[in-house]
């Protein structure tokens, strides 16, 4: 975890941006380096510096030195919806090379410290033909899998961690981000989580709506 980690989810929306900034924000706790990453962002808007995506901008905020934008985020898309679909719809050739000469660079200003978050879950793909798994054997980043606290996360918990180790890549643990309030079966699904998961769990997010991940980034152990 100290050189970076790569953040993927068990699904969309289950607060993976939050928890990379939170992640983020962790790392620098010893006062060293630590930038983030959005390689592929859809769902963007025009400035006039250039299209720019919330949660990579919230990842650009959180990084300590700050690099420039389209390290961050080499390719921002405007339509929100799947990068396959937003690419097409913009033109636009997503490609692996220009992602590791971007993250090559994040890394050489931070000591290796790269929190790079992924699109949706795991198996999303960046592009047609490329896989997320591919990028993140490429830049030899740990995976750290948020899981989205609600009914239904441990199947889905359980099958992104399955996938992720079958595509060749590590598991460091996982993050568990209440997405709405909790039940009354929250700590029991915690527990099997716990038990399932062949990884540690990293910290557990609130539910705290409008929270500062920056805020709850003593939740989590960046170990």
């Amino acid at each position: 975890m100290k050189r970076g980690c790569f953040v993927t989810g068990t699904d969309t929306g289950v607060g993976k941006s939050f928890a990379a900034v939170a992640l983020l924000h962790a790392l620098r706790r010893d006062g060293g380096p630590a930038v983030g990453m959005k390689p592929v962002a859809s769902g963007s808007v025009r400035t006039p510096q250039g299209w720019r995506n919330e949660d990579a901008l919230a990842l650009q905020a959180g990084s300590a030195p700050r690099p420039d934008y389209l390290l961050v985020n080499p390719y921002a898309l405007p339509e929100p919806t799947a990068p396959q679909i937003a690419s097409a719809l913009a033109g636009v050739r997503v490609e692996l090379p220009t992602l590791l000469a971007a993250h090559s660079a994040l890394a050489g200003m931070a000591g290796g410290r790269v929190v790079v978050e992924g699109v949706g879950g795991w198996l999303a793909p960046l592009a047609d033909g490329l896989e997320q798994s591919e990028l993140v054997r490429a830049i030899d980043l740990p995976v750290v899998l948020v899981v989205g606290l609600k009914l239904g996360c441990l199947n889905h918990a359980r099958l992104t961690a399955r996938a992720i180790t079958a595509d060749g890549c590590r598991l460091a643990g996982w993050i568990g981000n209440a997405v709405e309030p909790p039940g009354p079966h929250s700590d029991a699904y915690l527990g099997l989580l716990r038990a399932a998961l062949p990884a540690p769990c990293l910290g557990l997010l609130p539910y705290a709506p409008g929270a500062d991940p920056a805020d709850l980034a003593l939740n989590l152990s960046a170990d």
